[in-house]
């Protein structure tokens, strides 16, 4: 689809008498702006997700965690408790050692079982002994993990509170914007303008009777003052990019006129609004593309006169530069 929207717009242009050189230009321009709004709309989606996952992965640290907290107090159970085997078992072998030395005047066999128990004693602390070493290297190995967990749980929080962050500025940004363009535009709401903000970005609607008489691309007097007050906004927020786009319905354009077919008249009345807009010196020509969709994106697919009356319309999008935005969020 968008590469029919060049093609025709070539066409258009071209028929309209527009030097080559100037055409060029207004083609790198558009997909050029073109692009960055995509590229923005992606950037915008694989944050939302990134965000989800990075809580996915937070909550399954602080998982993991727990379960080394818990295994750590249970060692340590295991610890206290052979440490209290290895105290009764060393008394009994001193015990046993003292016996041994009083019964060695005893009869030989009271000494041999006195021997083998003190053999087994000594068997019983040594496994004891190693089984204490390695619990303690457990014990050790299971800190170090906690430590590792805490520290990577910490730089996750503090690099999901920078996005929250940034995703929050880039929200006021958008909302201060939409504010500011509804209330310069407040004495036109219920005349077939509408100011919303969708995909992070601001959408001015302005019906077609707002703007324009049926098949005229002159901007009612109404409209001109409409899009002057909007110019005034825009003028003093220079680095907003600023799209044009041409809406009309299905019917097809009478024969006989000096304008074509539908995709003529969108783009006719998109640049007859740059124009005007363009009479404020504060915007700048580089943050503006003009472009006609044609019957070809509709807002109201409905087979009835009023979904027509939806779908001629021109809509003015506003993206303001999140790059430097972006550019915090992917280092």
């Amino acid at each position: 689809m968008k590469k029919i929207l060049y093609i025709l717009l070539g066409a258009l242009m071209l028929g309209a008498c527009v030097p080559t050189k100037e055409f060029s230009l207004l083609s790198e321009k558009t997909n050029s702006l073109q692009g960055e709004r995509d590229e923005l709309m992606k950037e915008n989606e694989y944050l939302t997700v990134e965000n989800r996952e990075m809580n996915g992965r937070i909550e399954k640290v602080e998982s993991q965690q727990a379960r080394l907290v818990q295994d750590s107090i249970r060692i340590y159970r295991k610890i206290d408790e052979l440490e209290k085997e290895m105290t009764a078992l060393e008394r009994k072998y001193i015990d046993l050692e003292s016996a041994h030395e009083a019964l060695l005047r005893g009869n030989e066999r009271e000494t041999r079982r006195l021997l083998n128990e003190l053999q087994t004693t000594q068997e019983d602390l040594t496994t004891k002994a190693r089984l204490l070493k390695e619990l303690e290297l457990s014990v050790n190995q299971q800190k170090q993990d906690v430590n590792r967990l805490n520290a990577e749980l910490e730089a996750r929080n503090a690099r999901l509170m920078e996005m929250e962050a940034m995703l929050y500025e880039k929200d006021r940004v958008l909302d201060d914007l939409r504010t500011k363009v509804a209330d310069a535009l407040m004495g036109f709401e219920g005349q077939g303008l509408t100011v919303t903000r969708k995909d992070g970005k601001v959408y001015v609607s302005l019906d077609e009777k707002l703007l324009f008489k049926s098949g005229s691309t002159s901007v009612d007097p109404n409209g001109v003052k409409a899009l002057r007050q909007l110019a005034v906004v825009l003028g003093n927020n220079p680095d907003i990019n600023i799209m044009i786009e041409g809406h009309t319905d299905d019917v097809p354009f009478r024969k006989g006129s000096s304008i074509k077919d539908n995709w003529d008249l969108s783009v006719m009345r998109a640049t007859s609004i740059v124009r005007i807009m363009m009479a404020n010196p504060n915007i700048k020509p580089t943050n503006i593309t003009v472009a006609g969709r044609g019957e070809y994106l509709p807002v109201d697919s409905a087979d009835t006169p009023e979904a027509r009356r939806k779908n001629r319309r021109t809509e003015i999008i506003l993206s303001p530069d999140f790059a430097e935005i972006f550019r915090i969020l992917d280092m």
